[in-house]
């Protein structure tokens, strides 16, 4: 797979940490970007949004990248998740060493399809432990030959919200989430709103609070 294609908004300064968003299916390395000047109005981040390897069929002269294909909600088809997430770790590595910025003051996040590969890499055994997790209406996924791994990542902090309208993503995903992340013993921030497969702006601004405590100089 060729490596992934991104695009960045840079820090006002010297960076004092990452976050790298990953969209959701049917869109492309644009659609998050937005949200930097939002989640980091101060410029103290570096912030990368990659876009998926996957291309939607019958999408040309539309944004239509995705992660993984989907066999049914909750399930990420194996192959494609698992080269997703290969790509996403070259990617990962790559920044990481190229910025001096390590995974210790790296957030992942995303929405919808984004937040599961957050989810994906920073809880996979095989990746380093991350700061902060950012899922914005997604799930952790179950998948053949993977399962998160708790032990040596407590010290990672998720910031969870969620839809209770949600009709794609329902919201007991997020609820699953939750009380999975806080059995491993992660702190866990949760929210959830009357609002669809959408991101509220009252989530919006509690995560850019949690962003900044979580990625603090």
């Amino acid at each position: 797979m060729e490596p992934l294609g991104f695009l960045e908004r840079s820090a006002a300064g010297d960076p004092e940490g990452l976050l790298v968003l990953h969209h959701g299916r049917g869109t492309e390395e644009r659609d998050l970007l937005g949200l930097a000047d939002a989640l980091d109005p101060e410029a103290r981040l570096r912030v990368v949004t990659p876009r998926a390897p996957l291309r939607l069929p019958g999408s040309p002269g539309s944004p239509g990248y995705h992660w993984y294909l989907v066999q049914r909600v909750g399930y990420p088809d194996r192959d494609t998740f698992r080269a997703a997430r290969a790509a996403l770790a070259d990617l990962h590595d790559r920044l990481w060493e190229e910025t001096g910025i390590g995974p210790e003051r790296t957030a992942l996040g995303g929405f919808s399809m984004g937040s599961v590969m957050s989810y994906a890499m920073a809880l996979g055994a095989d990746r380093p432990p991350v700061a902060g997790i950012l899922a914005f209406s997604g799930f952790v996924p179950v998948v053949e030959d993977w399962e998160p791994s708790f032990g040596d990542r407590r010290a990672t902090r998720a910031f969870i919200a969620h839809g209770r309208r949600d009709p794609i993503i329902e919201i007991g995903f997020a609820q699953r989430a939750r009380e999975l992340l806080e059995e491993g013993g992660l702190d866990v921030s949760y929210r959830e709103s009357d609002i669809g497969h959408q991101i509220d702006p009252a989530h919006l601004r509690d995560a850019t609070a949690w962003l900044g405590e979580t990625l603090a100089g």
